[in-house]
C-alpha cells in the first residue's frame, strides 16, 4: 500500500548487517587516527546551508519552513555543520580532528547508484595549514578501504589553484571561475561537448574552452606530471602555489605509505564552491561507472565565512551507498558470519525457563544469541534456525539437564555433542 519515498530505500536485516559491519570498521580506522565523533542536527538554517555550496547543490537541498516560518534545510553533506560548530566554539583545541557518520539528503534524479537519502562517513582536520593534513585524511580513506578488504582503488589529485591559473591562461572570464569549475566537474557525466556547451553559457569562447580542456588532459605519476605543468604555469603565482602543494603532498604520501595509489589528474575540479586548494577523489578500478567512492579537499576560507576566525581546514568523505555494494560485488561478505551466532532451542515447555537462562548466560558472555519466543516444537525451532543460517544450536532437553549437560548441534554437518553447562561458552 505504501512505498518508501522516491530516492530512498528500506534495508532488510541482511543488508543492514553488511552496512553495520562496514561502518564499524570505518569507525575503528577513524578512531585509530585520533578523530573524535561530533553530532550535529539533520536540519540547519537555510541561509547557512547555501553559503559557498554552489548553484547546482543549492538546487538539491531539501528546503522547508517550520511552523514558526523559519527557513530550514536538510543537511546535504557534513562540512557546513562542522564549520558552524568550529566558528561558535572557539575553545576547541587545534588541531580539531572530528568524524561524522550518518545520512544526508539531496533532491536529485535517483538512479541505481544515486539516491536522495545516502550515508556518508567524514573525517576533517581543522587548524592545520600544511598539506600534511590533506595527506592524513587521504591516508585515513586508504586504511578504511584496506580494513574493509578493498583493494584496487585509485586516488585522483589536483589543486583548485591550478585550475584558477588555467582560467587566467586561457583568457576566460575570471569572475566566472566558480561557474567554470562547476562545468568542468561534469566532464565524466556529460562529456566534452556537454562541458563546451556549459562553458559557452558563462561567456567562454570555443577556442578558450578547447584550450582549457587541453590543459586539463595532463594525468599521471605525481612528480613527473607536476614538473611538466610547472613549465606551463611558470608565469602564474597562484598556479605555482598549487603545484607546490601537490609536490608536498607527494612527499608526505611516501611517508604515509599511500604513494602507489595517487595519480595527479588536472581534470579533477570537485563541485563545491568552497574548495581553496588540493582536491581529491577515490575511484574503484574496474568499477568506474560507480563514480567516486570518496572525495574531499581543502576549504581554508569557509569557517571565517561562517563567522569564525580565519582557520585552515580539510577533509574527506566516504560514500557508503557506493562502497557497500562494491564490497558485495567483490565478494567481501561471502565468508562473513554477520548474523546471530547461536540459537538456543528448548526440547519441551518443561525446560523452557532453563533454556532462557542458558541464552542469557551466553549473551552476557558476549555471544550473539537468539531463542524461541513462540513456543514452537523442537523440529520447527531447528527448521527456523536452519533458515536463519545459525551455525550452532544449543538444545536444552530434560534428560541432558538432569546430568548438567546440553546438546550442541553443528547445523552445517548435523554433528552433535553433549557439553557440560559450565563448559558451554568455551566449547562454543
Amino acid at each position: 500500500m505504501f512505498q518508501p519515498a522516491r530516492g530512498t530505500r528500506d534495508f532488510l536485516p541482511e543488508e543492514m548487517q553488511r552496512r553495520n559491519w562496514a561502518l564499524d570498521r570505518i569507525r575503528e580506522v577513524f578512531e585509530a587516527y585520533g578523530y573524535e565523533p561530533l553530532g550535529t542536527p539533520a536540519f540547519e538554517s537555510w541561509e547557512m546551508l547555501k553559503l559557498k555550496s554552489g548553484e547546482d547543490v543549492v538546487n538539491q537541498i531539501y528546503y522547508f519552513r517550520d511552523k514558526s516560518d523559519r527557513e530550514l534545510g536538510l543537511r546535504f553533506e557534513w562540512t557546513a555543520s562542522l564549520c558552524r560548530v568550529v566558528a561558535s566554539h572557539r575553545e576547541l583545541p587545534r588541531p580539531f580532528k572530528r568524524y561524522a557518520i550518518g545520512p544526508a539528503w539531496r533532491y536529485e534524479r535517483p538512479s541505481e547508484k544515486r539516491f536522495r537519502e545516502f550515508w556518508q562517513a567524514d573525517v576533517d582536520i581543522i587548524g592545520v595549514a600544511d598539506v600534511i593534513a590533506d595527506v592524513e585524511v587521504i591516508a585515513v580513506a586508504v586504511d578504511c578501504f584496506k580494513r574493509l578488504g578493498f583493494e584496487g582503488f585509485l586516488i585522483r589529485l589536483n589543486d583548485r589553484r591550478i585550475l584558477e591559473a588555467f582560467v587566467e591562461i586561457t583568457g576566460m572570464p575570471k569572475e566566472r571561475s566558480l561557474d567554470i569549475f562547476r562545468a568542468v566537474d561534469k566532464l565524466d557525466k556529460i562529456g566534452v561537448e556537454g562541458v563546451m556547451d556549459e562553458l559557452a553559457k558563462v561567456g567562454a569562447s570555443a577556442e578558450a574552452s578547447s584550450r582549457l580542456l587541453e590543459l586539463m588532459e595532463s594525468k599521471g605519476e605525481p612528480r613527473t606530471t607536476i614538473d611538466e605543468i610547472r613549465e606551463t604555469l611558470a608565469g602564474s603565482e597562484v598556479g605555482l602555489s598549487g603545484c607546490n602543494a601537490l609536490s608536498a603532498i607527494a612527499g608526505y604520501a611516501a611517508a604515509f605509505g599511500i604513494e602507489p595509489y595517487i595519480v595527479v589528474d588536472l581534470s579533477l575540479a570537485r563541485g563545491f564552491d568552497y574548495y581553496t586548494g588540493p582536491v581529491y577523489e577515490v575511484y574503484a578500478e574496474g568499477f568506474e561507472e560507480y563514480g567516486s567512492i570518496a572525495g574531499g579537499g581543502r576549504y581554508d576560507e569557509l569557517i571565517e565565512l561562517f563567522g569564525g576566525e580565519p582557520t585552515p581546514a580539510t577533509g574527506i568523505s566516504l560514500g557508503i551507498e557506493r562502497i557497500v555494494p562494491l564490497l558485495g560485488k567483490k565478494g567481501a561478505f561471502e565468508d562473513l558470519d554477520l548474523g546471530p551466532r547461536v540459537y538456543v532451542a528448548s526440547a519441551s515447555d518443561a525446560v523452557r525457563a532453563k533454556a532462557i537462562e542458558v541464552a542469557q548466560k551466553l549473551r552476557r558472555s558476549g555471544f550473539s544469541t537468539d531463542l524461541d519466543l513462540m513456543g514452537r516444537s523442537l523440529t520447527r525451532q531447528l527448521d527456523y534456525a536452519n533458515r536463519k543460517g545459525f551455525k550452532r544450536v544449543v538444545i536444552v532437553g530434560e534428560k541432558e539437564l538432569a546430568e548438567g549437560r546440553v546438546s550442541v548441534r553443528d547445523m552445517a554437518t548435523a554433528e552433535q555433542w553433549e557439553v557440560k553447562l559450565g563448559d558451554l561458552a568455551d566449547h562454543l
